[in-house]
């Protein structure tokens, strides 16, 4: 879309609310708009805040995804939009984003926040447009809402080291990497993509081969492992590979015994897998952890 710098049609109608007068054209705002706050200092990157965010401000490299529409002189409709897509996909600053006035944008910008931007073409699509749809010269109009971000600087620059360079990596360093691209799977996860919430769990596991220096590290280790495992296992199941499920668990049951949550999961894929003395085995176990939880004792009542 229009956020890479490609310029694709929008829908053909937006939906109005009914029973209001029609909204002014994107346009009819932006020329009625005064005191636009100036980010690129020479007025090629203007900004409204439409609602505010909250936290911290969207790093330079972050991944992002973000609802966006873009407006031309004279159109009601966006030129380009992924607005009616349900979970836009993660886009990262500089890659997947290349419009020069966005990802000035966007650092301005925190999660939850709608803003208004109007770029002009030196910040937009240049003095040749985008034919056919953005004429040359065009100043353009974006609707913008930040949903979430993820600074995975760090993460990326890691990845693209060799096996040798990533050894040299001090421990702190590797277990943000790991915390981080769990945290982009707990995102994929979330929005139900569970292959690839798998993929970046296993990718977080990859790293943590780290020969820990004392016992100390060997624990810092072995808490991030722990929960890549409950990850894994958890979304495994959700895939309904129960066996590959219990794998997972299994791993996380030699980092911890008495985790509740691994012994429940084991439980709940042996029950897929219907070898029910092994999953009343693992969920007895886990029943002993917390007695009162209502998860495994709902699950020992399946079992039943």
């Amino acid at each position: 879309g229009g956020a890479t710098g490609e310029a694709r049609a929008g829908p053909e109608r937006r939906p109005q609310a009914v029973g209001r007068a029609p909204a002014a054209s994107p346009f009819q705002w932006l020329v009625r708009a005064r005191g636009l706050r100036d980010l690129s200092g020479d007025g090629g990157v203007r900004k409204e805040e439409l609602r505010p965010g909250s936290g911290q401000a969207v790093p330079p490299a972050a991944s992002v995804a973000v609802k966006y529409s873009g407006y031309l002189e004279r159109w009601d409709e966006p030129f380009c939009t992924n607005g009616y897509s349900r979970s836009p996909r993660l886009m990262k600053l500089g890659k997947d984003i290349t419009l020069m006035g966005l990802e000035i944008g966007l650092l301005t910008m925190k999660k939850g926040e709608v803003a208004r931007f109007v770029f002009t073409p030196n910040y937009a699509y240049g003095q040749q447009g985008c034919p056919p749809l953005i004429p040359p010269n065009a100043t353009v109009m974006f609707e913008v809402e930040v949903l979430d971000f993820l600074d995975s600087d760090e993460s990326d620059a890691f990845f693209e080291l060799t096996a040798e360079q990533q050894d040299t990596f001090p421990l702190q360093k590797v277990l943000k990497v790991a915390d981080t691209e769990r945290e982009f799977g707990n995102y994929l996860y979330r929005k139900q993509r569970f292959e690839d919430a798998k993929d970046r769990y296993k990718r977080a596991f990859s790293i943590l081969g780290h020969r820990p220096s004392s016992e100390a590290e060997q624990r810092q280790i072995d808490a991030s492992k722990l929960l890549v495992l409950l990850n894994l296992s958890l979304t495994y199941l959700k895939m309904e590979r129960p066996a590959r499920a219990l794998v997972y668990g299994e791993k996380a049951l030699e980092i911890d015994q008495r985790n509740a949550k691994a012994l429940f999961r084991c439980g709940q894929a042996c029950l897929c897998m219907t070898e029910y003395e092994k999953a009343r085995d693992f969920l007895v176990r886990a029943q002993h952890v917390q007695p009162f939880n209502h998860d495994i004792n709902n699950e020992l009542k399946k079992l039943a």
